[in-house]
């Protein structure tokens, strides 16, 4: 049995843990780390370096730092007004989040929306909300790990399809009827986008929902940067979208679109939303700001694809597997835990940072280290990025990465 050290009044006081614990314990640091890895976790990155360029977050339009936006916080925090800590499901009508709510509306040509304390609270608590006992929910098995979780909270039926392979969503549906079909505009760990004009035209055949999660693709695509849904001209047709707002609006939330109706039903029976603290004025705030910012920011956006066709464009020419995907999220999939585990070191190693994605992020032996790339990467960065994947081939046995095998049966 696995002992856990705490401490009462500055003495260690070591308690015992039961087998049924041990055992899961033993499977990550035993089985996982000491054998798998030898010794060494796969996310633990060294301190990087002067200089290092840093692929590993999600603000794309570079907003984290943004004076206008930090200083509409600071105001508020220095306001005299005080605020309500409590469920938003007690907030009532005019208070501050229904406001920017109502404003999120807008910007999204939404009837309503719903802001959550983080995407993953938005996501499970839709998809709990929409798919009760035995429903048939359709998720692309690379949509993230949130909407399973949704799924599973509610105790819908999760059925998995192919990646992209309408031709498989429909024999699912076929098979199993009319139910929810739930997928990423854009997807988070090889930056593919869906197809979809062709996954509403499915949802619209079949009687099915449609749940679209826009996390990353809103703030970054789309006019205003109101998302891919809009650039198609298809938010009429979308029954839900979801977001995280950690991406493109560099804050800690999430939200849905949905109609009034819904927003009433949703806030009496999803239990994110009726268990979770409403968000604080300091962060209501951001948002309020940041939503003017983003629908000012072409440039920004502009600047990301330009950014994203040069590293992509580089990447492929030094034989680099990254044509499945086309957006501003680059994944280098190695394959095995362990070879991910030489990649992360050989890119820190030549000053660049990603974030290593594997089990339970990926399907198994799928490993790889994603690049997000923002706006502000300048012609030098890219130069070093490039420059460095040029250098590590061979040190990562670039000819044998599952990426690779895969491209070159296609081909």
């Amino acid at each position: 049995m696995t002992t856990l050290t705490t401490r009462i009044n500055a003495r260690p006081v070591t308690l015992r843990m039961p087998s049924f614990v041990t055992r899961r314990m033993d499977l990550h640091h035993v089985t996982r780390i000491e054998e798998l890895m030898g010794g060494e976790h796969v996310h633990v990155w060294k301190r990087p370096g002067p200089g290092a360029v840093m692929l590993a977050g999600n603000d794309y339009l570079c907003l984290a730092n943004e004076p206008t936006l930090i200083e509409a916080q600071i105001h508020t925090m220095q306001g005299n007004g005080g605020q309500n800590l409590m469920s938003a499901v007690y907030l009532q009508a005019g208070s501050r989040q229904h406001m920017l709510e109502e404003k999120f509306a807008d910007f999204l040509g939404a009837e309503q929306t719903v802001l959550a304390q983080s995407g993953w609270a938005a996501n499970v608590g839709l998809l709990q909300s929409i798919a009760g006992p035995g429903v048939p929910v359709y998720l692309d098995i690379m949509a993230h790990a949130s909407l399973w979780d949704g799924v599973q909270l509610g105790g819908g039926k999760g059925v998995p399809f192919l990646h992209n392979n309408m031709e498989h969503l429909e024999r699912q549906i076929h098979k199993h009827g009319a139910g929810v079909i739930v997928v990423d505009a854009l997807y988070s760990t090889d930056g593919s986008l869906a197809p979809l004009h062709d996954v509403v035209a499915i949802a619209e055949r079949s009687g099915s929902v449609l749940v679209v999660d826009e996390s990353h693709s809103l703030g970054t695509h789309g006019p205003r940067g109101a998302g891919l849904v809009i650039e198609t001209g298809l938010e009429e047709r979308v029954h839900f979208r979801t977001a995280s707002l950690a991406k493109a609006f560099a804050g800690r939330a999430g939200i849905i679109t949905c109609s009034s109706r819904f927003k009433g039903y949703f806030l009496s029976e999803s239990r994110p939303a009726i268990f979770s603290s409403c968000l604080l004025n300091h962060e209501l705030a951001w948002f309020d700001a940041a939503i003017d910012f983003v629908e000012q920011a072409d440039g920004r956006r502009a600047a990301l694809r330009r950014v994203t066709d040069e590293v992509r464009t580089g990447l492929g020419r030094l034989g680099y597997c990254v044509d499945e995907g086309s957006e501003q999220i680059v994944a280098l999939e190695v394959g095995t835990e362990p070879k991910t585990l030489v990649l992360r070191k050989a890119l820190e190693n030549r000053g660049i940072q990603g974030a290593v994605f594997c089990a339970p992020a990926t399907p198994k032996n799928r490993a790889l280290v994603r690049l997000t790339l923002n706006c502000g990467l300048s012609k030098r960065e890219i130069a070093r990025l490039l420059s460095a994947c040029a250098d590590m081939r061979e040190e990562v046995d670039l000819e044998n990465w599952t990426s690779t095998i895969r491209r070159r049966r296609v081909h």
